[in-house]
């Protein structure tokens, strides 16, 4: 998933992104109410989590922003205020979600992984292309019922192209998906990738087609 981060709070910000880059997620982070509502504005991303104490902008207007735009992406907000009436209000603004501070790394994730799934026109849980199954909550691949062994970042690349089934998404789009907006990214780095994950889907009934200069395309029955 691509997911954007907006928190002011530095350490916590670091300990999310490490905690979600481990789990093969690309995390575009931001310290600042309205560099976030810009970026969120201009951006595509599967889930945005949002604190609602934030400098020049609270958290609370990003999400109506985002709301009214027309914008259903999920959000998680993050509070360290625990009244009822004022989840309540992050609710009412449009959130999904909530989280209190401090909280564990761990209901973090699965939070997301449930918000992930309520993603317009998402794809079911369970996916079948060739002899291939994806199971998107356990985020695992199997052929014939038997573990598919592919690395976090060769999953994460399977996730954007599935995501994509039948359409070609290009170069820097990829690259976006799975490190971020502006991080630095080796120029072949996409195309090894794909490469590795090519010879793992071999005798799966599953391709990757490359469209020279338009960017990759997943296909299979």
């Amino acid at each position: 998933m691509r997911i954007v981060l907006v928190e002011d709070n530095q350490s916590l910000a670091a300990g999310i992104e490490n905690a979600l880059r481990d789990q093969g997620h690309a995390v575009d982070h931001l310290a600042d109410g309205v560099d976030g509502d810009e970026f969120l504005r201009h951006e595509v991303c599967d889930v945005a989590i949002i604190d609602i104490n934030l400098p020049r902008l609270s958290g609370l207007d990003i999400v109506r922003r985002l709301r009214g735009r027309s914008n259903s992406t999920p959000v998680l907000l993050l509070t360290a205020r625990g009244k009822t009436s004022e989840r309540v209000a992050g609710l009412d603004a449009g959130a999904d979600d909530y989280l209190v501070k401090p909280f564990a790394m761990d209901e973090l994730v699965a939070r997301l992984r449930a918000l992930s799934r309520r993603r317009p026109q998402v794809a079911p849980q369970r996916e079948a292309i060739g002899d291939l199954v994806y199971d998107r909550d356990r985020r695992l691949v199997t052929q014939d019922a038997l573990p598919l062994d592919l690395p976090r970042r060769e999953l994460a690349l399977f996730e954007v192209l599935l995501d994509h089934r039948g359409r070609l998404i290009d170069k820097d789009s990829i690259a976006n998906a799975l490190y971020g907006a502006g991080t630095e990214v080796e120029p072949n780095a996409v195309e090894l990738l794909v490469s590795r994950l090519r010879r793992k889907l071999e005798g799966s009934g599953v391709t990757i087609r490359n469209a020279r200069g338009l960017g990759y395309m997943l296909d299979g029955a």
